[in-house]
């Protein structure tokens, strides 16, 4: 079923497309005044359930199944993960020389560096999920995090020009990209399932999915170290291909970066 636009789109060019059972409306290009008016979709989607998402429009698209990440479990779903991503990384995290961390002398080139050492996550069992808002009260609004975000992925990401803003009716912000259909290398389900968890702990909302990048703003994000590496491990079991690989970023470096950082990126290649 169709929708009234907002009274805040109703002069963009646009048109409905059926994402499985789902119209979804897609403006023809990005809204000159997208920083200012986030913040507004945003906090009208809470009463309208029609949430913004920025997206190439004729992407190849997979309308994801919702009841798939009903049934996910997540911490026994990571609990799991975790077993198996650290049998595999520990002859790495505790021996540098073991390979995987550093290039072999024969085969560095005299402009590359060595890949730095990663220590790995300082568990050696799965900690649980992250606590949400620590209670410090120095967190923001879901829609001021919101105009942050899309303000750093206009200035930083030149290929979301190219893109198209989505309004998508959903029980959360956490569900659009999975009801659009954006379709990556990414475990869709788990990803989804991870999304709904964040918002209600961080307070994220979802941004933009286009190509293999999936972007997020975070109203209530860890503000100190300790809190920053259990998220971080929560980061690493996404699977995206950005978190501490792609560049080789030691988990400390990566964990610390997510310190009081208001958007979140993850991509697969």
């Amino acid at each position: 079923m169709v929708f009234p636009l907002p009274d805040e789109l109703s002069p963009l060019s646009g048109r409905f497309e059926a994402r499985g059972e789902v119209e979804v409306w897609f403006s023809d290009e990005l809204p000159e005044d997208l920083v200012e008016l986030w913040p507004r979709l945003l906090e009208s989607a809470e009463v309208t359930g029609l949430y913004p998402f920025i997206c190439w429009r004729d992407d190849p698209y997979q309308v994801q199944d919702l009841s798939e990440v009903d049934a996910i479990r997540l911490d026994d779903v990571l609990a799991a993960d975790f077993v198996e991503y650290r049998r595999r990384r520990l002859p790495y995290w505790s021996n540098p020389a073991a390979g995987g961390d550093v290039l072999p002398d024969d085969d560095d080139p005299e402009d590359m560096e060595p890949w730095p050492h990663d220590p790995g996550p300082p568990f050696e069992t799965w900690p649980g999920l992250a606590a949400g808002d620590p209670g410090t009260g120095a967190g923001v609004s879901a829609a001021e995090a919101g105009r942050w975000a899309v303000e750093e992925l206009l200035g930083d990401e030149p290929f979301v020009h190219t893109c198209q803003l989505a309004l998508v009716p959903a029980r959360r912000s956490a569900d659009a990209s999975a009801i659009v259909g954006w379709a990556a290398e990414a475990p869709v389900p788990l990803l989804c399932a991870l999304l709904r968890s964040w918002e209600e702990r961080f307070g994220v909302r979802v941004v933009s999915g286009f190509g293999g990048a999936l972007t997020v703003s975070v109203a209530r994000p860890p503000l100190d170290v300790p809190h920053a590496e259990q998220l971080a491990l929560e980061h690493v079991l996404s699977t995206a291909d950005n978190i501490v690989d792609d560049p080789p970023t030691p988990f400390p470096e990566y964990a610390n970066g997510l310190v009081g950082r208001h958007q979140w990126r993850f991509w697969w290649d």
